[in-house]
Order: C-alpha cells, then sequence, then structure tokens
C-alpha cells in the first residue's frame, strides 16, 4: 500500500510539473541565475529539456553548459555542448557555438580537455560540409535562364522584351540562406522565405525585415529558420497566408541601415533577389523593430523608390547621418506601431509626429498600443498590429511614374527620387521661402532607473538634427510638359520613360518658370540596358535621361 501511494504521488507530481511550458521552464532557470541560484537553475533547465524535447533550443543548450562550467559540472557541462553539435542544422547550428571566440572565453578552463578538443575537430569538419551546402544552394537560387536583351538592336523590342523579362526558374526550396559580401574579407548574410508553392511565372509582393540592436549585433555568414521564429512568428504566419516573400537582411554595428557605410546593403539585396526571383516591382516593403524600424524610417525620407510602403515596431523617427527632411515622406507612406512604455521614442513624442504629418497631408499614421514595453513584438498582444501591416501591404502599391514629387537632402548620394534626381547642391545661394526645415521640441522621455522601475525624464531636444545645408525640389509632369521648382540646387537630372511622356512630341521642360529644354527625346540602348541591369526594375524602365544646370 506504502509503494503504491508513493508512485501515486510521484505520478501526479510528475503530471503537474509536466503542465509547465519550456518557456515558463526556462524563465525560471534564468529567473534563478540572476538570484545567484545556479545549481536550481540548472536542475530546471535540464528539466525543461527532458520534458520538451521538441522545443529545446541551442541557445539554451549553450547556456546550460555554461552554467554548468561555471558552477564546476564539467561533465555536465560536456554533456550539454555534444548534444549542442549533434542538433538539428536547420536550427542555429550548434558547432557555431563551439567556434564562436567567446566560447574560448567561456570554456577557458576545458580547453586542455581532450573532449574539447573532439568538440572542436568535431565542429570544424560539420561547418565545413555546413558552408559547401550553403554555396550549393546559393548557386540553385541565383540560377536564371539565359537573357538574349544584348542581342536586340531595336529600339522598342529592347525596351519591350526588358520589361516583359522572365528569367526565372523554379526553386527547389523554400527557405534560402544567402551570403552578402560586404567587401572582400567581410561577409554577412540574409534569409530568404519565399511561398510555400512558389511559381516563377507568378509576381509576389516582398516584405524586408530590418532588425533592432545593431549597435550590438555582429554579421553572421549565414541565416537560419530562427529568423522565421519568436518576435517574427506573426510576420512568417501571414507571409504564409498571403504568399508574401520575407527577407532579413543581418547587420552589425558599423554596417547598417541606420549609418553611411551600410545604407547600401539593403536597396542592393533588393536588387540581388529581383534578378532571381519574380518580385512584383510595385509591391517590395520595408519594415522594422527598434534600430531597424529607424531604419525603414531612413529610408523613406533617403531612398524610397525601390518601396511602395513602409512600417516600423517602436520607432525613433530620426535620420542620424544627416538631415531628417520629412517632407520627403509625401512621396510615399509610413505606418508605426507604438507603445506606451517605450524608452526608445516617447509617446508623446509620437503623438506630436504624428500631427505635424498629417498637417503636411503625408501618408502616416500611429497606432498605439498601451501597457506594453519596447519590446511589443515578443508579446502576443501584437498580432492586432501584424494583422493592420499586412492588410495594408497586400491593397497598396507603388506609382512608379507619380505627377507629383517634392525631394529635399544635403547629400547627393541620396538625391534621387523616381524620375528626378539632384545632383549638385548650391548650398551657397538664399534657400527659398518654400524650403523650410520642420521640426518639434520634445520635453518628456521614458528611462528605466537602477532598479529597471520606468520613469518620465524631464528633457529639452528638438526632435530632428540639420547638420547641413540642403537643397530641395519640387516638380510635376503633364502632357510632355515638366515644370520644376528649385532651392539651392545647382543642377538636377531627369528620368525619361515613354510611359510619362510621348516621345514623338516635343519635350518642354520649365524650370523656375523659364523654358530649358524644347526638343523630342530619343531612347538610348545601352543607358537602358544598364540602368536595368542596376536597378533590376521592370516597371520604373529608364530609357534615357537629361542633365541640367541651373
Amino acid at each position: 500500500m506504502k509503494n503504491y501511494i508513493f508512485i501515486l504521488i510521484t505520478l501526479l507530481s510528475t503530471q503537474v510539473f509536466s503542465q509547465e511550458t519550456y518557456s515558463s521552464l526556462i524563465s525560471k532557470a534564468e529567473k534563478l541565475i540572476e538570484e545567484d541560484k545556479k545549481e536550481l537553475a540548472l536542475d530546471y533547465y535540464t528539466k525543461a529539456f527532458n520534458l520538451h524535447k521538441d522545443s529545446i533550443t541551442n541557445f539554451d543548450l549553450y547556456d546550460a553548459a555554461e552554467l554548468s562550467n561555471k558552477i564546476g559540472q564539467s561533465n555536465q557541462s560536456f554533456y550539454f555542448l555534444e548534444k549542442l553539435i549533434q542538433r538539428n542544422p536547420k536550427l542555429y547550428p550548434g558547432w557555431y557555438f563551439i567556434l564562436d571566440k567567446d566560447s574560448k572565453v567561456k570554456f577557458k578552463n576545458l580547453l586542455n580537455d581532450k573532449r574539447w578538443q573532439n568538440l572542436e575537430e568535431t565542429s570544424n569538419k560539420i561547418s565545413k560540409k555546413f558552408y559547401d551546402s550553403i554555396q550549393l544552394t546559393n548557386d540553385e537560387f541565383f540560377r536564371t535562364k539565359k537573357l538574349t536583351n544584348l542581342e536586340i538592336n531595336d529600339k522598342k523590342e529592347l525596351y519591350k522584351s526588358l520589361r516583359n523579362s522572365s528569367s526565372y526558374l523554379p526553386k527547389k526550396k523554400q527557405n534560402y540562406s544567402i551570403f552578402f559580401s560586404i567587401n572582400d574579407t567581410l561577409k554577412s548574410s540574409y534569409f530568404v522565405h519565399l511561398p510555400k508553392n512558389y511559381n516563377p511565372e507568378k509576381k509576389y509582393p516582398m516584405l524586408i525585415f530590418l532588425h533592432g540592436a545593431v549597435f550590438f549585433s555582429e554579421f553572421e555568414k549565414f541565416s537560419t529558420d530562427e529568423d522565421l521564429k519568436g518576435w517574427n512568428r506573426f510576420y512568417t504566419k501571414y507571409a504564409d497566408q498571403h504568399d508574401v516573400i520575407l527577407v532579413f537582411p543581418k547587420a552589425d554595428k558599423r554596417y547598417n541601415w541606420m549609418t553611411e557605410k551600410g545604407f547600401y546593403m539593403v536597396p542592393e539585396i533588393v536588387r540581388q533577389i529581383k534578378s532571381t526571383i519574380n518580385v512584383d516591382d510595385n509591391k517590395v516593403f520595408l519594415t522594422g523593430h527598434s534600430n531597424g524600424a529607424t531604419g525603414s524610417f531612413n529610408y523613406l525620407v533617403k531612398q524610397p523608390t525601390y518601396f511602395a510602403g513602409f512600417y516600423g515596431f517602436n520607432t525613433q523617427p530620426i535620420v542620424r547621418t544627416g538631415g531628417t527632411f520629412i517632407q520627403n515622406a509625401l512621396n510615399h507612406s509610413y505606418i508605426n506601431f507604438s507603445t506606451d512604455l517605450d524608452y526608445y521614442f516617447p509617446p508623446q513624442a509620437n503623438d506630436d509626429l504624428t500631427a505635424l504629418m498629417q498637417s503636411l497631408n503625408i501618408d502616416y499614421k500611429d497606432y498605439r498600443y498601451n501597457g506594453y514595453p519596447h519590446w511589443f513584438p515578443e508579446f502576443n498582444g501584437s498580432e492586432p498590429a501584424f494583422k493592420i501591416l499586412f492588410d495594408d501591404l497586400l491593397d497598396r502599391k507603388r506609382n512608379p511614374f507619380p505627377n507629383k514629387l517634392i525631394w529635399e537632402t544635403d547629400d547627393v548620394k541620396y538625391g534621387k527620387i523616381d524620375w528626378i534626381e539632384i545632383t549638385k547642391l548650391d548650398t551657397i545661394s538664399s534657400k527659398k521661402e518654400w524650403q523650410k526645415n520642420y521640426n518639434f521640441k520634445i520635453t518628456k522621455w521614458l528611462e528605466y532607473d537602477d532598479n529597471d522601475s520606468l520613469q518620465v525624464k524631464d528633457v529639452d531636444k528638438m526632435a530632428f538634427n540639420f547638420p547641413r545645408k540642403s537643397g530641395q525640389i519640387k516638380a510635376n509632369y503633364s502632357k510632355n510638359r515638366f515644370d520644376i521648382e528649385t532651392s539651392s540646387i545647382k543642377s538636377f537630372r531627369l528620368y525619361i520613360s515613354p510611359e510619362m511622356i510621348n516621345l514623338n512630341k516635343k519635350l518642354k521642360v520649365y524650370a523656375n518658370n523659364e523654358l530649358i529644354y524644347n526638343q523630342k527625346v530619343d531612347c538610348n540602348p545601352s543607358f537602358m540596358q544598364e540602368n536595368f541591369n542596376k536597378n533590376m526594375d521592370k516597371v520604373q524602365l529608364w530609357i534615357n535621361y537629361i542633365d541640367f544646370e541651373l
């Protein structure tokens, strides 16, 4: 009878304990580590692994191995490390943790152990096969049909051929880790998630997600299915429902979407993918969280031509490499998902920005979610925001040939918007009355104190900085006539498309109410081909350009 009662109690206690989720057990382990109860924390890691074998992550195994080593249980540490390198290669690979330079520090006391040397030897072999496999999938991903555009001499036929080019092949996989070269020695990666039944004959929307914490990030030479999970789970859910291509670039503190060195990365990734995947040129979108949302906002006001719309979760809407010219947002749209407990950008500032944007008739919306901190996408309560994003994405498309454009820049490297480009500034001259810097004051900011309690701090700062003088251009076209107004601009370039003008008639260009061009424009085949190769845009296909000096 006593044995029966003991067995019953054991079964009941196991049953109750097994009801705890994997994440709750891991969270308890992490909390116990903070409380310096390391032995008990290791028990919770072990129980989580034993009870939820299908939920184990390599990151948790590595943390458990590190914890075991800290409390002097080297045998247990090696047990976790050996499990780590045997794990599913579709997850973040376990061998990477062994070969990572930080492991040499964390497991310094184990480096002379034969078991560590065996781990390193095995990891090197696995990593070689892993990278070779990625190279093969990269080769397959970029394989296309051979085009014969260069053999076409007729201008109209060349234009037609480029507009309708279809060099796409079926893809063998749904998920791809793509190598991305920063320079001759430095490499990063990006992850591509295709619709389940990708058809190369069909055009697809594409959404690019920019991650946050870039100043704490390091480049990763590969990407894994982990990009589709965790905070990104709702991107995956709705992209799969609506056949949207997902792309996840990787950045670091030097090369990212907020710095000058890395700003080229996203446009280059767009061009690479469009060279081999049938992307709808008018439905390419950009989103991000935190630093990634700031990056999305930066492309909105610095280099938006490739994109149909922009989104951001917990955005700090500022350009750190120059002026934040919010009138540039008139050409596109931005939806921000903000929270009232966000230390990155305060609610009052978000409200003032929204009011300013709306006063300028900019297509800008802010959806406020109360009770959530900066890491809003981690919570299930963020799902309605993702639904709003995808509802907008499905309904929105780029206007490749807008009749009106306005653009301001303090760096001609970012002087282009659609069919007009500022090629030289004249900041010595006085700017026109209509060229204004829009800004507002921020007086309250949220920040965490030493006890991790969120406090309201009084500040006195402007939202935007304008470190350099800028030039602005306003342009519109109708019936073979372009009217251009400039302020502090020395020269500009006009890009020509037969979708915008009648090539059989003279083109008139007025700059600041003066007629500066009045003749027909012909097609330039070499430029057309070069421009197509550069941008991979079958819709915004320019056949020629005209330069103007003022």
